[in-house]
């Protein structure tokens, strides 16, 4: 085994240590057929009122413009599939990711100790920690070190894991041992397509984030949810699953270990429709959620009141 194997093998172990689903590694280089998608994508409109989409355009492509010499990307992935699906048949639903600590703080702090690691191991080397918070395609680099393929949904999906999981990595100056990219199963299914209430997947691996249940629910800041999306929302007043709930390769989704994602025991059986200032402040302290506010909640609640 060469010192470049040795070494990779190592962050991966390290990774799995600090409780991360798996670990890949891939090689630093332009994102070609990214690019495309991109620039296509914000042509057509498709990221609705996030302007802050079209920031950054060549740093979103290429990370040697956020590390400098960067030659290598670690990816991540960190489960958060919940013991119980809390709304599974309620009347007001939150998606999986929201139920416990926001995932910037949980991701980061292990990237962080992964970096320790690296930086014992390799001594002096340039490197950065992303959990989502930098112009960084995630996905595209988790794909290109073989954690999965960017689904139907545009969820990167794990044959063995399914897709409830977050992704995060470490760019660094140092040539690693590089993995493969894995093939992309999802054949010739459709239910993500067909099961999405408000057809935001309007072909494969494109998705119009202005139709999304999550962009409605979370990233538009409007006053009112357009009317034309009433009756489509299925009961979603922060975020959404149904891409995800009906893939079939989540079957092989198994609950996290991780305390940090685990609800507030009164998440389940809140009054969502007399929701207070102290209710919101108790339950989301330190939710994602928090990202909507208490009058963004209620704006969406009242939305999708029967």
């Amino acid at each position: 085994m060469t010192k470049k194997q040795k070494i990779s093998q190592a962050i991966k172990d390290k990774a799995i240590e600090l409780g991360f689903m798996t670990c890949g590694i891939s090689k630093v280089e332009f994102l070609e057929k990214e690019a495309t998608y991109l620039e296509n994508w914000l042509t057509q409109g498709m990221h609705g009122n996030m302007s802050y989409m079209e920031n950054h355009f060549d740093k979103r492509l290429d990370p040697s413009l956020l590390v400098d010499g960067a030659k290598s990307v670690i990816s991540v992935l960190l489960n958060y599939y919940p013991e119980e699906d809390l709304f599974k048949d309620k009347e007001y639903k939150i998606s999986k990711y929201a139920y416990g600590t926001d995932y910037h703080f949980e991701l980061k702090y292990k990237l962080k100790d992964l970096l320790k690691f690296l930086v014992a191991e390799l001594g002096d080397i340039n490197a950065r920690v992303f959990t989502d918070s930098a112009p960084i395609m995630d996905k595209a680099w988790a794909e290109k070190s073989g954690l999965g393929w960017q689904g139907k949904n545009g969820m990167l999906i794990s044959k063995q894991k399914g897709s409830f999981f977050f992704v995060g990595e470490i760019v660094l100056d140092v040539e690693l041992e590089y993995d493969n990219a894995t093939l992309n199963h999802c054949g010739t299914c459709t239910k993500c397509i067909d099961a999405c209430p408000t057809d935001a997947i309007t072909e494969a691996n494109i998705i119009d984030g202005s139709k999304c249940i999550s962009y409605l629910t979370i990233e538009l800041k409007d006053e009112i949810i357009p009317k034309e999306f009433s009756n489509q929302m299925e009961g979603w007043m922060f975020g959404c699953d149904i891409c995800q709930d009906v893939c079939p390769w989540n079957k092989f989704s198994k609950p996290h270990t991780n305390p940090e994602f685990n609800p507030h025991p009164k998440l389940k059986d809140t009054e969502w429709t007399e929701l207070t200032d102290e209710v919101f402040r108790e339950l989301f302290k330190k939710s994602p959620i928090k990202r909507t506010k208490l009058a963004g909640l209620q704006r969406n609640i009242k939305f999708i009141e029967p």
